[in-house]
């Protein structure tokens, strides 16, 4: 017989996850089925690992070019990949027990396998052994992965995604990333700090393409700097695995152009997951992209079934998708919660960090705002010159009727944590001269937020 539940979450993403704990927070009697490891890509094959070799490498990289401005020198430093890994894949075991801890504390129930939808009220865990749950609701959270082209075949050794970039067993001398996106700078970076040649093939006409135009251009010139070279407005066209090096056949401005390469990473996107869902047996269809249509409570068109996080449309974020997991567990309580996607902040965790929330100048003029923007480069703030990081900078871009803030950009040492100030003056509808009369302690980084408020103004104290 069936076990009943209030609330079946199929995966344990950030979304997922978050989702049943909420739910359980809520009084409702509820379960997670889970094909792999609690806690998603995010935790198991994204955010969190890359995060851990971004920051061992960059560790490393600080040795040869910023320690010896502070008089620091490591004579013949070298490092264990292995140990870099087996760190990476210790931090993911923590937090894998962590969720499964979160379960026990919430009295989730946990299902090993694969949920399959047999009906509105009906899941099927496919699984070493087939369970039958009933349930009154449903959340569909099962995230997102690697996009591929049709001619590159991906076997996560020799031409990877994201998934093998994070589990390489050695550094490659030459690494072709094709897209620069967000994923494909970060990972980039890693290998490019360890010592292998990086080079970017870029479809579009520059890197991170939802990044504001001032911001990516500086981003793109910090990281030639840095040694990586990209090819912007580059189509692949072609590929010969066969033979080692590979060869990436492609064409820049009208000529056929090639690379060789030890290991290439395919970094071109990703795609909603409902592969096996059972979606077909409840009458759910995808859009055009792929994406599960929901209302504004989420739900899909059978309305106890839920969808959130990369399935639905929107950006692929982690935190947006918890945001949306708490929000669909309220709604199945009875409540009324809201989300304000202007406020979620996108970042790049590269060095420097990138973190950007609201609109771009760019996206501001679109929308038919009339448009003033301020900057503040952190090469003129104090702490930054103390810490030897004085890359980057602050952009704001306002709405010169209502002097209301639109976006706030940050390019620069520990963007993603400078961002949180941001978030609360998009979410709140800051004014610039607002922000600029709050007082920022002296001597700190966010000190450069405030000076590119004052700058909206033509006010800025240190420029």
């Amino acid at each position: 017989m069936a076990e009943k539940f209030d609330v079946v979450v199929i995966g344990s993403g950030p979304g997922g996850y978050v989702a049943a704990i909420r739910a359980a927070q809520l009084g409702l009697k509820t379960a997670c089925v889970e094909k792999s490891a609690l806690g998603g890509t995010c935790l198991n094959i994204g955010c969190i690992p890359s995060k851990a070799l971004l920051h061992s490498s960059e560790l490393y990289a600080k040795l040869s070019y910023h320690y010896p401005q502070h008089g620091i020198t490591v004579e013949k430093a070298h490092f264990d990949f292995d140990k870099m890994m087996e760190r990476k894949r210790n931090v993911v075991s923590t937090f894998n027990q962590g969720i499964g801890d979160l379960f026990k504390k919430n009295k989730i129930a946990h299902f090993q396998g694969i949920g399959h939808l047999r009906s509105p009220t009906q899941i099927e865990v496919r699984g070493d052994k087939n369970i039958q749950l009933e349930t009154s609701n449903c959340i569909l959270a099962t995230g997102s992965e690697p996009m591929a082209l049709p001619f590159l075949p991906i076997d996560e050794k020799r031409v990877i995604t994201s998934t093998g970039a994070l589990s390489l067993e050695s550094v490659p001398k030459r690494l072709l990333v094709i897209g620069a996106g967000v994923i494909g700078v970060e990972l980039g970076s890693v290998y490019n700090r360890l010592g292998s040649e990086v080079t970017f093939v870029e479809f579009l006409s520059k890197i991170c393409p939802t990044m504001d135009e001032a911001i990516s251009k500086q981003f793109q010139k910090i990281l030639e700097k840095q040694g990586m070279r990209f090819h912007l407005s580059t189509k692949v066209t072609g590929a010969n695995t066969d033979q080692s090096p590979i060869t990436i056949l492609a064409e820049e401005e009208g000529k056929e152009i090639s690379f060789e390469a030890d290991v290439v990473l395919c970094c071109i996107g990703r795609k909603p997951h409902t592969l096996d869902l059972g979606l077909e047996n409840v009458g759910i269809t995808l859009d055009p992209k792929g994406f599960i249509p929901i209302n504004s409570r989420f739900q899909t068109s059978v309305p106890t079934i839920y969808a959130l996080g990369d399935i639905v449309d929107g950006p692929m974020l982690a935190h947006k998708a918890s945001e949306e997991g708490v929000a669909v567990a309220e709604v199945i309580a009875g409540e009324n919660p809201s989300i304000d996607y202007l406020s979620i902040p996108n970042v790049v965790y590269t060095d420097p960090e990138v973190a950007a929330v609201g609109l771009t100048e760019q996206e501001a003029k679109t929308h038919g705002f009339s448009v003033k923007t301020g900057t503040f480069p952190f090469s003129i703030n104090s702490r930054a010159q103390c810490t030897a990081e004085q890359e980057g900078l602050v952009k704001i871009v306002s709405d010169e009727k209502t002097d209301t803030i639109l976006g706030i950009h940050i390019l620069g040492a520990h963007a993603s944590e400078i961002i949180a100030e941001a978030v609360v003056a998009i979410e709140k509808r800051v004014k610039t001269l607002e922000l600029a009369n709050m007082p920022h302690a002296h001597p700190t980084l966010s000190e450069a937020v405030k000076e590119a408020a004052l700058a909206v103004h033509r006010r800025a104290l240190h420029k």
